[in-house]
């Protein structure tokens, strides 16, 4: 199922489809639809992971992508809706 992510990129609010289908998580997602190469941040990040815990992973993402122009990075959230009724 798709969702909708909610980001900030060089002061600019914008909104984009994602789907775990075809990417990892919503960081790669928004890097790609920007335009950005982060194959060497992912590289370095599989490192952190080996040697450390998740805080010091999200640091370490959080203050990359803060480097790259971005600001919030979220999910919108999900809409909920009664048995029978569907999106339009």
């Amino acid at each position: 199922m798709a969702r909708t992510i909610l980001y900030t990129y060089k002061n600019e609010d914008k909104t984009l489809t994602f789907s775990y289908q075809q990417h990892r998580n919503i960081h790669e997602a928004v890097a790609e639809a920007e335009g950005i190469d982060i194959s060497g941040y992912l590289k370095m990040e599989q490192q952190i992971e080996a040697i450390s815990d998740t805080k010091s992973v999200r640091n370490y993402r959080d203050n990359h992508f803060q480097k790259l122009g971005f600001g919030k990075i979220t999910l919108a959230q999900k809409e909920n809706l009664g048995v029978g009724k569907k999106n339009k």
